[in-house]
C-alpha cells in the first residue's frame, strides 16, 4: 500500500529482457535501506526487490501483464522513474490511498504553463464496462499519474487534468512529460469500490 507521495525520481541504469519479462536496476539515495521481497512503487507500480548487488543499485522484475498495462516496458537506459516505498501504518496519510495496481495508461495530450505551477491534461481509452467498474475520474476527486497523488480538475468522459506544483514538477518525472507522453493511471479505489456496490444493486 502507497500513499502516491514520491519520494525520488532515481534513474535506470540497466534493463535486461528475460523471456516476457524486464528486469530493472535503478539507482536511488536509499538503496542501502531496502530489502530483498520490499515493495517499492515505479511510476506507481508496485515490483518486488529481487537483487541487492551491494553497488549502489537495486533490481526489480516486471511480468508481461505489468508491461502491457504501464509504461514500463517503454523505459530507457537513463530514464527517470518516481519511486516510493510502501506506506508506513503510523504515519499521516499525506497523499490518499494507492494501491500500486495501475490500471492503464493515459496520454498527455495538452500542458500548459500556469503562474507559477502546470497544467497537464490526459486522455485515456474508456468503455462502458469499464466505467461501470470504476475506471473513471470525478471533479476534485483522486487519481494517481505515474505514481503521484493528484487531484483531478475539469473530468470529461475520458479525459482529466491535473495541477501541478513547483515542487512535484522538479522532484519527480514531471518534469520529463510533454505532449504525447504515456503515463501509468490508477483510479481510486474507493470510487471502484462504490462501483462494483452500485452494479450489485443494479
Amino acid at each position: 500500500m502507497f500513499s502516491g507521495i514520491v519520494e525520488e525520481a532515481a534513474q535506470v541504469v540497466a534493463l535486461k529482457k528475460e523471456g516476457t519479462n524486464l528486469h530493472i536496476t535503478m539507482k536511488c539515495s536509499f538503496t542501502d535501506e531496502l530489502s530483498i521481497d520490499q515493495s517499492v512503487a515505479h511510476n506507481g507500480v508496485c515490483l518486488t526487490v529481487v537483487d541487492l548487488p551491494g553497488d549502489g543499485t537495486y533490481t526489480v522484475t516486471a511480468i508481461q501483464e505489468t508491461l502491457e498495462r504501464s509504461n514500463l516496458g517503454d523505459l530507457k537506459v537513463g530514464d527517470l522513474i518516481n519511486l516510493e516505498r510502501s506506506m508506513k501504518m503510523n504515519g499521516r496519510l499525506d497523499g490518499h490511498i494507492v494501491q500500486g495496481h495501475v490500471d492503464q495508461t493515459a496520454e498527455c495530450i495538452d500542458l500548459t504553463t500556469e503562474e507559477g505551477s502546470w497544467r497537464y491534461t490526459f486522455r485515456y481509452e474508456t468503455t462502458p464496462e469499464m466505467m461501470r467498474k470504476g475506471y473513471m475520474t470525478v471533479d476534485k476527486g483522486s487519481v494517481t499519474v505515474n505514481g503521484v497523488s493528484l487531484t483531478v480538475c475539469e473530468p470529461t468522459e475520458n479525459t482529466f487534468s491535473v495541477a501541478i506544483i513547483p515542487y512535484t514538477h522538479d522532484n519527480t518525472n514531471f518534469r520529463d512529460i510533454k505532449q504525447g507522453s504515456k503515463v501509468n493511471i490508477e483510479f481510486d479505489i474507493l470510487g471502484k469500490y462504490l462501483a462494483r456496490i452500485a452494479g450489485f444493486r443494479g
